[in-house]
């Protein structure tokens, strides 16, 4: 049996926590902990920062940003695609996607219905990149004779949702990230390496690796935590666990307090303790499964973005605050771009926490990821 309190040092050390960051985070540092996670999901709210940044910083520290875009967007050591959700990948992960992308179907938000209807607009498409180089939907006439956006569409317009259902399916990936944040897309095959492009894996065998690299990153989880990592089905999921079990590469386990059984990664370590102060992203692993975060920390965490403001229990874009191994607190942060200060819209403590002990370490972080941001604190923990 495996006590509580282990499981979530466990989980955190395989996260990257309590490692303690760097003094001057490098590239390295940047290629190291997007390694670790193998994924880093994308959100383009920006109240803050956007969420990819903040999940690296809540490990390293003030790290380069601009460095991370150039291992993305130039390098091409990572690429974007839909893993969890819009994700930073690895580029080697591209084969174990590949039956993601094949098996894609039009989502009905994205009212894309135009691929069906005019196949000859998506070919046009293509061959308009083929021949320009990457582009972006603004940089697409609509066709002929159709209304170029698209009413209660998320994604607006017929150029984006045309090249966004290609971006799904594989035919082109993300090229660079404007300065709007919006994408730039070019055909895959000129941004990933033909020897990702060219290794072919069987649905079973991708599944496989999907899980065992879950595992790693997690340290110890269920299997519904395992199949969530990568948003795979628990059909296809729980197979692929119990192969991997049956093979001695994930051990079956008891956790206190658990109902459903365990699986620990035979290379996790298993820390006596974890030492760390860390804001951390709606988005970061640690807390992006919540049934996982309510199993781990006790801590019910909902994303209130889409929640009218007079319903809203603890704000709009809230941080929970890691300290050691328990997170202690959450926070509502905006970033006051034209004041140049961070700003704390609301501070909430958790229940049985000592404010005394955590104030302190929670303004030093405030202050690091405003100094991080180009920002000033003010005080409101």
């Amino acid at each position: 049996m495996i006590a509580q309190a282990e499981a979530r040092r466990i989980a955190l050390a395989a996260l990257g926590f309590g490692r303690g960051r760097p003094a001057r985070p490098d590239a390295r540092h940047i290629r190291d902990a997007i390694r670790r996670l193998s994924l880093v999901q994308i959100d383009s709210v920006n109240v803050l920062v956007q969420a990819h940044y903040l999940v690296l910083f809540s490990r390293l520290g003030a790290y380069d940003r601009g460095r991370f875009n150039r291992l993305v967007y130039a390098e091409r050591e990572f690429i974007e695609q839909w893993a969890h959700e819009a994700s930073i990948v690895p580029a080697e992960l591209w084969p174990l996607l590949e039956y993601r992308r094949a098996e894609f179907r039009i989502r009905p938000f994205m009212q894309a219905g135009i691929l069906d209807e005019r196949p000859e607009y998506a070919d046009w498409v293509i061959e308009q990149i083929r021949e320009r180089g990457a582009l972006a939907a603004a940089d697409l006439a609509e066709p002929e004779g159709v209304a170029r956006r698209i009413p209660g569409s998320w994604y607006g317009s017929i150029p984006r949702i045309v090249l966004e259902a290609l971006f799904a399916r594989g035919v082109l990936c993300i090229a660079d990230r404007l300065t709007n944040f919006a994408r730039s897309y070019d055909l895959a095959e000129r941004v990933v390496g033909t020897a990702h492009r060219d290794l072919r894996l069987s649905r079973e065998e991708a599944q496989r690796e999907l899980i065992r690299i879950a595992a790693r990153a997690y340290g110890i989880a269920t299997a519904a935590d395992l199949g969530d990592y990568f948003r795979m089905l628990p059909r296809d999921a729980k197979p692929r666990i119990a192969e991997l079990a049956e093979a001695g590469e994930l051990e079956l386990v008891e956790v206190e307090g658990w109902r459903d059984a365990a699986y620990l990664h035979p290379a996790a370590a298993r820390p006596r303790k974890v030492e760390g102060a860390s804001l951390l992203s709606p988005f970061d692993p640690v807390v992006w499964f919540r049934r996982r975060a309510e199993r781990l920390f006790d801590f019910e965490y909902r994303i209130e973005i889409y929640t009218p403001a007079e319903r809203r229990t603890h704000g709009y874009y809230v941080l929970p605050f890691l300290l050691d191994d328990r997170i202690v607190a959450r926070v509502d942060l905006k970033a006051d771009r034209k004041q140049k200060r961070l700003r704390v819209l609301s501070a909430h403590y958790e229940p049985g926490v000592k404010r005394t002990v955590v104030r302190g370490p929670l303004r030093d972080e405030l202050k690091r990821l405003a100094g991080w941001l180009e920002l000033e604190t003010t005080d409101g923990v």
